[in-house]
């Protein structure tokens, strides 16, 4: 996942941006992302120091302006499935800290990337009152073939929140389900965060 759909990653939480309550005023979060990508990669253009990898000033632009818009919580409630329930609440607070400070080491390695893509968006399936919804685009660079990234997003009391990402038809959710299960089968749930804990510390 790191390596062929990191770019993804950091392009999902691109998106992130723009599901603000301030922004939906604007139109439907289809229209929302097709306008905010293009500003969200010509920050990432005219920044060096992002461009660089400068940690500290990408982790400053996350923290203040893309985590927010992203519902962590149900997204590690996904990706540990019916392990959730066994978690205890302390145990659960620390997954969801430390699976949060996963993605966004992901991210941090790879946002640069972003700008070498030009992005599609597909017509939006969307009816009066619907609350969960597929924001579908493709995204394509020069020389490679066009691949097809799909956003789950929920209408929340805060605004759209993003909670998986499909590249390709692959759910970023169920690719970690599968590594979790494999964590906890060894070493429990425990043992899965002292995995998570080891990764994110030595970034």
């Amino acid at each position: 996942m790191a390596g062929a759909y990191a770019w993804i990653l950091a392009l999902g939480f691109s998106l992130g941006v723009v599901f603000t309550p301030a922004a939906q005023a604007n139109g439907g979060p289809d229209e929302i992302a097709r306008n905010a990508t293009e500003e969200v990669a010509s920050i990432v253009r005219q920044d060096r120091d992002i461009r660089a990898g400068n940690k500290k000033k990408i982790h400053a632009l996350v923290e203040a302006k893309i985590l927010p818009h992203f519902d962590f919580e149900r997204m590690t409630r996904l990706a540990m499935g019916k392990n959730w329930r066994d978690a205890s609440v302390a145990q659960q607070a620390v997954l969801i800290e430390e699976f949060r400070a996963m993605l966004v080491r992901t991210y941090a390695a790879s946002i640069s990337s972003i700008v070498d893509y030009k992005f599609e968006y597909k017509a939006l399936r969307m009816s009066p009152g619907d609350t969960e919804v597929m924001v579908s685009l493709e995204a394509s660079k020069s020389g490679s073939p066009a691949i097809p990234v799909d956003y789950r997003v929920e209408k929340q009391a805060a605004g759209w929140k993003v909670y998986d990402i499909l590249v390709d038809g692959v759910s970023l959710i169920t690719v970690y389900r599968s590594s979790f299960n494999s964590e906890i089968k060894k070493g429990g749930v425990d043992g899965l965060i002292d995995t998570l804990r080891r990764r994110n510390q030595k970034a």
